[in-house]
């Protein structure tokens, strides 16, 4: 019987511990590989980009559904870049009367937008970096420490990526595209190869305080992005 009964709770010991590691399991988002690099186009018919699957961002941050601000998300990487294909529903686009496209902007995320917080530090967390996109083609790179007090006014725009950017708004079905090109040696020291893997999250803002629509594709639970802990994973895989 204590034989039996010390097998019982060596078996219950192993579901619990199995339990706890899947609830602890990021949700993924998969990045598929392509042979040559493209200049951005903004397009999802492309033979880049066509009849990848992806990801949505269709809760706000604070958790409850929104789907009137669904946006979808595809990823695909090279040797030295990763790639980014935002498509998003909207209602009215709230944009800078004088864009700047060759400089970035700083404060971008008080319009629209499309984020991605990217890192590959899996021993300091707290460092990643922060990539913006207007429906214009504005963009904004941050280099980004969590711990500091209110990350994005320490600086981090200073620190540039050599990021590319391609917007394009259909305006007949009211979705605005944005195309990110990220080369991965300014977010992973690592050389690229299937199955890297690295942190990552995704954001939209649409509109202007006070009626400003902030959304995640992983839910912060609170009006605050910079929630590392927070965080999905991006893998590289070839198809």
């Amino acid at each position: 019987m204590k034989i039996a009964r010390t097998a019982c709770q060596s078996v219950c010991l192993a579901i619990l511990c199995a339990g706890a590691a899947a609830a602890q399991e990021k949700p993924v988002f998969l990045s598929y590989y392509a042979d040559e690099d493209q200049e951005p186009s903004a397009d999802p018919n492309s033979t880049f980009w066509k009849d990848l699957p992806g990801v949505a961002i269709s809760h706000s941050v604070l958790g409850q559904e929104m789907q009137q601000f669904r946006a979808e998300v595809r990823s695909r990487w090279t040797k030295d870049n990763v790639y980014f294909l935002f498509a998003g529903k909207y209602e009215k686009l709230t944009l800078k009367p004088d864009p700047d496209l060759v400089n970035e902007t700083f404060r971008l995320w008080e319009r629209d937008c499309f984020e991605v917080y990217l890192g590959a530090d899996f021993e300091h967390t707290d460092r990643y970096r922060e990539f913006q996109m207007s429906p214009q083609g504005e963009f904004l790179d941050l280099d980004i420490d969590s711990t500091r007090p209110r990350p994005g006014y320490n600086g981090e725009n200073l620190w540039n990526s050599g990021m590319k950017v391609k917007a394009r708004i259909d305006e007949s079905m009211k979705i605005w595209y944005g195309e990110m090109k990220i080369p991965i040696a300014s977010v992973d020291a690592r050389q690229a190869k299937e199955g890297n893997e690295m942190r990552i999250n995704l954001y939209r803002q649409d509109g202007v305080n006070p009626n400003r629509d902030f959304l995640a594709w992983q839910v912060t639970g609170v009006w605050n992005p910079h929630h590392p802990e927070k965080f999905g994973t991006l893998r590289l895989v070839k198809k």
